[in-house]
């Protein structure tokens, strides 16, 4: 028997009604800017936050005027925007509608246009998400080199340390090579009205480029590699230092509910300082005028970092209230927490104070005691030390290092042993003539003929490359599957990077699981006074008293209690610290890192309950997995659930303590939604658990014999936005249909019969823009909204994907869904809820992202609301959540000889903790064309392509967006071809890194996001994009190459142990069709679902021992799990796939296929080497490759 139901009607105006849901004006507040404020329409309309994922690191905010600029005046304002200039207002922010606008920025980037992604300076428009289709360009003042002394790293080489392979580009090459233009097919003139729709990297306006300008603006890029082993770990109390790791990030500021914020012209202060021009004198700074001389005498010099003004010290604006928003959007502290001790002043609480590195030098005494030193070694006793770091002893300020080597040439290097080229000659004459010129290329520039080398598939997994650098370095450099950037040799110019025609960007998992993370404890969280960069294992140490910024080159000094080192319990080795030996940490934040207190775990399950989703029979997966699984929800003593269901009305229920059964209330209008006892509808789980629970049993039994057939998936997530407005927390949202009543009801816009066409697939964007206003207005109080579409017809998902896209949440997709009909799907809901539930999760989290001066950030990728320049807000951070971030180089880096990227979380923990989890890549610096090729990782290389591909989907067409990934293997091999000499014009060459470019961007366009076709459904191709936008690289990769294994000889040869457990290794198979035989037994591992494949032939006793059956006829069709046989071939099949399982964090699904299973025609179609509809085989598309090439 259910909860008693009480219907009830109440006035419209009873209740929080939230009228147009206009977001607190905070939400929206004025951001810095380089440009002057534009003032653009202030109407809002689908426009308003332009860019379908994408979001640039400019996004600039201002509150609107009264002038109205039309695309002509619009278009001026690209052209003539002082760089710049800064922006500021003293109008309030009212909201989400008629609010913001948006001053657009121009700035110089490589890859900011699909038509003119090889230019080196292209103007884009800032706005939300989005971007201008707007090709003109202007010169940027030219910006000082680096000030300080340019040091270069022993181990690390100045310029190449491979060696020249190639001929340069002077040398004639065999055959003309077509320039072309990696993301150009049409040139369409577009209104201004959508130039914020359209990302960087997707412009479709025609623009003449050179080639040796050219740089393929869609490559991607993939997270592979093993798990990062943390040698130091700090046990404290309460913290669990083994627990899974997620991502760092930077926390944003909460709005409270209901109080509009007003924004003055001091808002968030990160607006660039002008930079110098060439003819300005240095400032006469004692770190930066110093001889290099001087300066290798002061420590250990890892090469030369200039401040990244994109990500840090803006140039402070005027003094603004503690309560604006600005205070709230950013992951830095109240206290000036890289003072020298955790007690120092205050610091006014907003924006400018905490990011702008404007604070009074000044040193206070800690507030926690730490040992002083027994004895303190005398400076000028230390001992000579060398360059290793950290060979760095007590005392060592004053030592002297070994007077550095000068090259002679370009080609001469630090930490190489270079002889004289007469000793070169004799060695190579008493070798009989053999040339010793080449002997350093490494591997990766061996050159592989791509048509007559058909087995270049690896017998293992694509491993991650390794960045060259010194052996010290490498073991503290972060790992790939955490940060991973697409090129590991850095370009030291534009002009280089635009030769190679390869793509900077970094794929980010920050908050992945970890079985090991470094927790620190301590009061004093270390950073740069200047750029605010967390001290990691890259920064210098020039004393025991003062560190060099490896991102900005400021000294700064070390707090006394940084000199204590709890792991050894030593005193005056602050460059032992585990801050400074792992390159992944995460601090426990104090108080100075809240603008509130951290806020309970909410979770809010908002359930379809129609005619529709009765059918499909999920509730009773959903509340069995719950059952199971309540105690086990991430959370403290302060957790709270709720629950509503709708149709055609919404139902809340009342579990408040003290009910004998859970009480229903019905309100049947949709059109006025309202909360009808706001304060007993979200309850402590603790303390009602019996309630819940039976809530739980009863919910599947309750809607059996409904009639009710519509869905009022609007008005239900408009009164989800009332509850949770106050705390902020996590929605779970369940729907089976397209939304057919209320507000955001949607219509039917698939047409089957326009699958066919090859160049137009239309409706990949958005119905209406209520979702994703609605996902923004959560997003400002820190509300995630978490979508499961089961669906057996379209439920326009472009539409409904919103929803959590703006609001980085999460979706999940489940085509034709039935509890009986598909128990595949059913099982893979089973799975995913059970992962969904007890997985690690963040509140209230902000990114940030910092590098080394002379690179910017222009493109982000993923599910989230960008902030500010550089800042991305997460109201809710999840462990299997990617992200990818577009790049380029704007100064040159001649002058370092290293570079560092740092990503920064901020997030509240379920326990109700402040933590910060940092990661922090260092990468080499080359000046060769050969050492950037060295260096290419070609999965993260795609799986960059793969975001900006959709995009240019959304904003152009598919069409424009399969062009475009052909054009980038075009250009990128035609550059590679160029440089070399003696090729025959029949030859398709690359270099080994990008052997297998030209297979993964088959994959690629064989996906379901980019495949032409009758057989896609445009929910499938939308969810596909998605999955594009938010997955970490390693499962991207799988979902776009499968892995294929022969499974039905497995041996125990080859095998690996784990966990006591001997697990085979089959090699890996080419994706053809010609590798498969009808005796044989193949597993494809999809990523979320395995598909194993028995041939008719199949021997017997495999079908026996592995399936359980006596032949292959009695093999049923919808077989999902593998019977546990004693036999060695069971014991064999099962130990692999279970440790595939292990791999990832959801566990797919297993289906077993024979020939005449409805699921073989998905099966094949992961077999890309093979012709498919339309579309070419491998062969075939590498003579497509060489003939445009030639042409």
């Amino acid at each position: 028997s259910g909860p008693m139901q009480s219907q009830m009607q109440f006035p419209s105006g009873y209740g929080s009604h939230l009228p147009n849901y206009s977001a607190p004006s905070g939400h929206y507040s004025q951001v810095p800017s380089k440009a002057a404020a534009s003032h653009l329409d202030n109407q809002y309309r689908a426009s308003y936050y332009p860019g379908y994922y994408s979001a640039p690191a400019q996004n600039v905010m201002t509150s609107v005027g009264s002038n109205v600029l039309n695309a002509q005046e619009s278009q001026q304002l690209y052209n003539n925007t002082p760089p710049h200039s800064g922006a500021s207002s003293d109008r309030s922010v009212q909201g989400a509608v008629s609010s913001a606008s948006y001053s657009h920025v121009s700035a110089q980037q490589s890859y900011s246009a699909f038509d003119n992604h090889y230019s080196t300076s292209v103007s884009s428009s800032v706005a939300s998400q989005g971007f201008p289709l707007n090709s003109d360009r202007y010169n940027m003042p030219v910006v000082s080199g680096a000030m300080y002394p340019n040091v270069s790293y022993p181990s690390m080489a100045a310029g190449s340390v491979y060696g020249q392979t190639f001929t340069s580009q002077s040398l004639p090459a065999v055959g003309q090579f077509k320039e072309t233009n990696a993301f150009s097919s049409q040139s369409t003139s577009v209104p201004h009205s959508l130039q914020q729709h359209v990302p960087v990297g997707y412009n479709t306006t025609l623009s003449a480029v050179s080639s040796a300008q050219s740089v393929p603006d869609n490559l991607s890029r993939n997270l592979t590699g093993s798990v990062a082993k943390v040698n130091n770990q700090i046990n404290t109390g309460g913290i669990d230092s083994s627990q899974p790791v997620h991502s760092v990030s930077q926390n944003v500021p909460f709005t409270k509910p209901g109080v509009g914020t007003s924004v003055s012209s001091a808002t968030m202060s990160s607006v660039r300082s002008p930079a110098p021009s060439l003819s300005s004198k240095p400032p006469s700074s004692t770190s930066v005028t110093q001889s290099p001389e001087l300066a290798l005498q002061e420590g250990m010099q890892y090469g030369g970092y200039v401040n990244n003004q994109a990500s840090s010290a803006p140039a402070p604006l005027s003094s603004s209230s503690d309560d604006e928003e600005e205070d709230e959007e950013d992951e830095e502290a109240a206290l000036d927490s890289s003072s020298t001790t955790s007690s120092a002043s205050p610091v006014p609480n907003n924006y400018d104070a905490l990011e702008g590195g404007g604070y009074p030098e000044t040193r206070s005494v800690t507030s926690s005691p730490v040992p002083s030193p027994s004895v303190l070694q005398a400076s000028k006793a230390s001992k000579p030390f060398g360059y290793g770091y950290p060979a760095l002893q007590p005392g060592y300020q004053n030592a002297t290092p070994p007077t550095p080597v000068q090259p002679s040439n370009p080609g001469h290097h630090p930490g190489f042993q270079h002889y004289p080229q007469a000793c070169v000659n004799q060695l190579s004459s008493s070798l009989g003539g053999l040339s010793l010129q080449h002997s350093q290329q490494p591997e990766s520039l061996r050159p592989v003929n791509l048509t007559h080398d058909r087995n270049i598939l690896p017998v293992s997994s694509v491993p991650a490359p390794v960045p060259n650098l010194n052996s010290d370095l490498r073991k503290l450099n972060c790992s790939p599957d955490s940060f991973r950037c697409t090129l590991t040799n850095i370009p030291q110019t534009q002009a280089l990077l635009n030769k190679a025609k390869l793509p900077l960007g970094l794929l980010l998992h920050p908050f992945r699981d970890l079985t090991q993370l470094p927790v620190i404890t301590s009061s004093t969280i270390v950073r740069c006074r200047s750029c605010r960069t967390y001290i990691n294992p890259f920064v210098s140490f020039i004393d025991q008293r003062r560190w060099k910024c490896n991102l900005c080159y400021r000294v700064n000094d070390v707090p006394e209690e940084f000199m204590y080192n709890p792991l050894t319990r030593s005193y005056g080795e602050p460059h032992k610290r585990p801050e400074v030996q792992n390159s992944t940490v995460e601090f426990i934040a104090s108080s100075d890192y809240m603008l509130r207190p951290p806020q309970p775990a909410v979770y809010l399950f908002v359930l379809d309950v129609s005619h529709n989703a009765v059918e499909a029979g999920y509730l009773t997966i959903l509340c069995q997995s719950l059952l199971e699984n309540l105690d086990k929800l991430p959370g403290d003593s302060r957790t709270r659930i709720g629950f509503i269901t709708f149709d055609s009305t919404v139902q809340f229920y009342n579990l408040q303590e003290g009910l004998s059964q859970p009480q229903m209330l019905i309100v049947s209008d949709i059109d006025d939604i309202f909360l009808p006892t706001p304060d007993s509808l979200l309850v402590n789980l603790h303390e009602s658990k019996e309630l819940i629970k039976d809530l739980l049993n009863a919910l599947p039994n309750m809607f059996t014999n409904t009639r009710e057939t519509h869905s009022a998936l609007g008005p239900a997530l408009q009164a989800a936005f009332k509850l949770m407005s106050p705390t902020g927390g996590r929605i779970s949202v369940f729907q089976t249909q397209l939304p057919s009543l209320g507000a955001g009801l949607l219509h039917s816009r698939e047409d089957p019969n326009q699958r066919s066409s090859t160049k137009v697939v239309q409706h990949l964007g958005p119905a209406t823009d209520f979702y994703k206003k609605l996902a923004l207005d959560c997003s400002g109080q820190q509300t995630a909204v978490d979508l499961f579409l089961l669906s057996s017809q379209y439920s326009d998902l472009a539409s409904l994907a919103c929803m959590s896209k703006y609001s980085a949440g999460c979706i999940y997709y489940y085509p034709s869904f039935h509890h009986s009909h598909n128990p595949t799907q059913a099982e893979k809901l089973q799975k995913d809820l059970k992962r969904y539930l007890t997985r690690k999760i963040g509140f209230e989290a902000v990114m940030r992202i910092r590098c080394t001066k002379g690179l910017s950030i222009h493109t982000f990728h993923g599910n989230f609301f960008v902030r500010s320049t550089d800042l991305l807000s997460l109201a809710n951070v999840n462990p299997d959540a990617g992200y990818a971030v577009q790049m380029s180089i704007e100064e040159s880096l001649t002058d370092t000889s290293l570079v560092c990227f740092q990503t920064a979380l901020l997030y509240t923990s379920s326990k109700g903790e402040r933590r910060i989890r940092v990661h922090t890549l260092c990468l080499p610096v080359v000046s060769s064309l050969s050492d950037v090729y060295a260096g290419a990782d070609v999965q993260a290389i795609v799986c960059l392509l793969a975001n900006m591909a959709v995009d240019r989907s959304v904003s152009s067409s598919l069409a424009d967006a399969r062009d475009a990934l052909v054009n980038a293997v075009v250009d990128s091999l035609a550059a590679y071809m160029s440089t070399a000499s003696n090729l025959q014009q029949s030859m398709l060459i690359a270099p080994n890194s990008l052997k297998l470019f030209p297979l993964y961007i088959l994959a690629l366009l064989k996906q379901k996001a980019f495949r032409t076709g009758t057989s896609t459904r445009l929910d499938d191709r939308v969810y596909a994009m998605c999955q594009m936008k938010s997955q970490p690289l390693v499962h991207l990769m799988k979902m776009i190459h499968p892995n294929l294994y022969r499974i039905d000889k497995l041996t125990d040869e080859s095998t690996i142990h784990v966990n006591d457990r001997v697990v085979p290794q089959p090699p890996l198979q080419k994706l053809s069709a010609e590798k498969l035989t009808r005796e044989g037994a193949f597993l494809m591992d999809c990523g979320s679902i395995f598909y194993l494949w028995i041939g008719k032939n199949c021997d017997n006793n495999f079908i026996k021992d592995v399936l359980g059956y006596p032949n292959y006829a009695s093999v049923p069709q919808k077989m999902t799990q593998l019977p546990e046989v004693d036999a060695p071939s069971s014991e064999r099949t099962r130990s692999f796939i279970s440790w595939l399982r292990d791999s990832r964090p959801l566990s797919p699904v297993l289906q077993v296929i024979k020939d005449e299973n409805p699921a073989k025609t998905d099966f094949f179609q992961h077999l890309i080497e093979d012709r498919t509809e339309a579309a070419f085989s491998y062969y075939e598309f590498l003579l497509n490759i060489q003939q445009q090439i030639c042409k």
